[in-house]
């Protein structure tokens, strides 16, 4: 996907209060939004506002309005944003603009682009998640730092029906979300420039917890000599649990690991992750209506590992985050926009020694190349069986320029350092 590096103002946060991981732990989640506020309270960090866009011009031929857009106005403090819409199979073709202002000051963003192909990402066709009734389409989110104000417009774009060109109408029912995720308890005031990575006492997934799978879930990783690395819990970065829908999905094994860019800009300090994966996860849930946050991990610019979707870090979580492949799959994102930006090596290390260990728990050699079945992606049919690198870029499983040129011109040396951790 293709997103602009956007100016981030800093909003400081490390991590939050644990909360249990175990689906005996987990709370049903609420109903997706459609108050034009849904403001959080102290037991539940974070808020997310949501404005209907107006019209602003319209297509005579097509009946139909082609720009709309939010007015410049002051709103509360937010930090994350992203437009949605009420078909989540309808496309947007076209155009979405955003500027905002830092938060207490009078300094105006330039206008940024929103990546509009989001579709990519989410529940694959035909499941429940995809068919609950709540899903929604949506761009990918936006991280701008801490703001409190903002316009917004939104343009189709021109095609041509046969008797010259014409403005596509736009999807219905577009709303613009602003996210703020909210402050800790130990939040300790860290600016934008310090990219030390979250407090020494954030919660680390352990060596063994009950969230490990029974016995013959999974092959032995002895073998494979891949160690299991430093991983934060959702607990670690104050996910919620009340947020995400109680039930659980599982696939029988991972056979590939989906790599991905967040598209949410640079701009952020790691100690400042725990809040962007924050706002995404809202995002992801209460303006998209997915069942959680749609990746399986999640990996700061500073190598900082985070587990994402719940269910269990050593188990096969089916996330929603590579259509039509998130059956036997995991996704795993690092947090920034790769496309014109090299990421860290800390970053790409991470990622090999992730799918080092989560590989090995099935078996697969992290150098090689294995089967999955398309579900029905954009790129390939349902029901074709296509051969994948067993660390695959998101564009190799959907027409997409995610994870961005620059990480994805990474992944022979990350396949080569995961063998290598995998003492293949």
């Amino acid at each position: 996907m293709r997103a602009s590096l956007v100016t981030s103002i800093g909003v400081a946060c490390t991590a939050a209060l644990v909360l249990p991981l175990s689906p005996s732990g987990a709370i049903a989640a609420p109903q997706v939004p459609q108050a034009t506020q849904n403001t959080g309270s102290a037991a539940v960090p974070g808020s997310t506002q949501s404005l209907p866009l107006s019209a602003v011009g319209s297509d005579r031929s097509l009946g139909a309005t082609t720009e709309q857009g939010v007015t410049r106005r002051d709103v509360s403090p937010f930090s994350l944003l992203g437009v949605v819409w009420d078909d989540a199979d309808a496309e947007l073709h076209g155009t979405v603009q955003v500027r905002t202002r830092a938060a207490g000051s009078h300094l105006w963003s330039d206008w940024q682009d929103l990546e509009t192909h989001n579709q990519e990402h989410g529940a694959d066709l035909g499941t429940a998640e995809r068919d609950s009734g709540h899903a929604r389409g949506s761009t990918a989110p936006l991280w701008v730092g801490g703001s409190d104000g903002v316009e917004l417009r939104v343009r189709a774009a021109e095609e041509d029906d046969g008797s010259g060109p014409v403005r596509a109408p736009l999807p219905r029912g577009l709303r613009l979300e602003l996210i703020d995720p909210g402050k800790d308890a130990q939040d300790d005031g860290a600016g934008p420039g310090d990219d030390s990575g979250p407090a020494p006492d954030t919660p680390i997934s352990p060596e063994y917890s009950g969230d490990w799978p029974a016995p013959g879930d999974v092959l032995s990783a002895r073998s494979y000599g891949a160690p299991r690395p430093r991983i934060i819990t959702r607990g670690g970065w104050g996910a919620d649990e009340r947020l995400r829908e109680k039930r659980l999905g599982y696939s029988r094994t991972v056979k590939v690991a989906f790599i991905h860019h967040s598209a949410t800009g640079n701009n952020y300090s790691c100690k400042q992750a725990p809040s962007v994966l924050r706002s995404i996860y809202r995002y992801h849930v209460k303006s998209s209506g997915w069942r959680d946050i749609g990746y399986n991990f999640a990996i700061d610019k500073c190598g900082n590992i985070y587990e994402g979707r719940a269910g269990g870090v050593a188990r096969p979580v089916r996330g929603a985050h590579t259509l039509g492949f998130n059956t036997n799959s995991v996704g795993i994102a690092v947090l920034g926009t790769y496309g014109g930006t090299n990421p860290r090596a800390a970053a790409t290390t991470a990622v090999a020694k992730l799918t080092a260990w989560k590989l090995g728990l099935h078996g697969v050699n992290a150098r090689g190349k294995v089967t999955l079945t398309s579900g029905g992606s954009g790129k390939y049919g349902k029901g074709r069986k296509v051969r994948l690198n067993a660390i695959s870029g998101h564009r190799d499983g959907f027409s997409t320029d995610c994870p961005g040129n620059r990480l994805y011109g990474k992944l022979s040396a990350v396949r080569k350092s995961a063998g290598g951790y995998q003492r293949r």
